[in-house]
């Protein structure tokens, strides 16, 4: 037997061992296994709702478990830096907002652990909504107007709760106070649904909060609803349709609040990957069984036509929470 003939057949173990390890691990199709949805923040909330719906809905399509993992702390930062730390690979996503996705790099300056825009890459966003203005039912305000009447009657006197510094219930405060010419004084809690407690007690008189969690409360008389964040009124909630927006109220304002909730990735993760995601992700958003199931809570599906359009949008409004951030003057650090 020559030397190459021998050598040949000493080889022949590990290349018939070679298709069943690393060329066919790397064939496999994406994906073959569970794949993990990061909810930045506590069980319970509108982010948390929505990430077990979309989970829900994704599994059948996708055709793996789809499992939701909280990890909240630090605004959402800390779920949100695991996920861009996490492999590489499209099995471990972000359901993330939009203070983590903008807000937060400009409010967590010095202690921001990841950048949104470099350390994540885009999918697509899957729902959208506004916030609400309510008051405590008891309190003598029936309309926007009158809250400013009585605002600027006694400045400082009236009290806002919101679910945090920074946050989109503050920030959306922020900018209506100063485009109606009030003063009402921010009292920031850890979380929206202290807030909402203080507010049913009447310890505060009003808050703007995401449209799930006061609905309830709004339905049941406990709170009024006075305005909503958007410019335009909110029609899919028909207890909202006579609520007026802010092109009605502030119509030289600009003002037009959106909270949406999006899916991203780490930064690297194979675009075949991404655009699988995409493709499953819309198809959940376009049902009519997801649209049914948000929209009385007070979102409306959202999708973005393909990865690059969603990157372009989150590149805007970066720009956008930078100046709320900066014109509100609050920080996290």
């Amino acid at each position: 037997m020559t030397p190459t003939r021998r050598a040949l057949l000493g080889a022949a173990p590990a290349l018939a061992l070679a298709p069943l390890t690393t060329p066919a691990r790397a064939q496999a199709p994406y994906p073959n296994r569970p794949i993990r949805v990061v909810v930045p923040f506590a069980p319970g909330g509108a982010v948390d709702l929505t990430g077990r719906l979309l989970a829900e809905k994704l599994q059948p399509i996708i055709g793996q478990n789809v499992v939701v993992e909280n990890r909240g702390g630090a605004g959402g930062n800390i779920g949100a830096d695991a996920v861009a730390k996490a492999e590489k690979d499209g099995y471990t996503v972000l359901l993330g907002s939009v203070s983590i996705l903008t807000a937060n790099k400009y409010l967590f300056r010095r202690s921001m652990p990841l950048d949104p825009l470099k350390d994540l890459a885009p999918v697509t966003r899957v729902t959208t909504g506004t916030v609400l203005l309510v008051v405590n039912a008891q309190r003598p305000w029936r309309t926007f107007a009158d809250l400013v009447a009585a605002a600027k009657k006694d400045p400082g006197k009236i009290t806002m709760g919101s679910s945090g510094t920074g946050t989109v219930s503050h920030l959306t405060m922020s900018s209506v106070n100063r485009a109606a010419g009030m003063d009402i004084t921010h009292v920031p809690y850890r979380g929206g649904g202290p807030a909402i407690s203080d507010l049913v007690a009447g310890n505060i008189d009003l808050m703007f909060d995401v449209i799930p969690a006061l609905m309830p409360h709004v339905r049941e008389g406990r709170f009024r609803a006075l305005a909503v964040g958007s410019a335009e009124r909110i029609t899919y909630v028909p207890e909202l349709r006579d609520v007026p927006g802010m092109k009605e109220l502030l119509p030289n304002s600009g003002i037009d609040m959106q909270s949406w909730y999006a899916v991203n990735v780490p930064a690297g993760t194979p675009q075949p990957v991404i655009d699988r995601l995409h493709a499953a992700l819309v198809q959940v958003a376009k049902s009519d069984d997801f649209k049914t199931r948000m929209e009385p809570l007070g979102f409306t599906p959202i999708w973005d036509e393909t990865p690059a359009a969603y990157g372009q949008y989150l590149q805007q409004q970066d720009v956008l929470w930078k100046r709320l951030v900066e014109e509100s003057g609050a920080t996290l650090d």
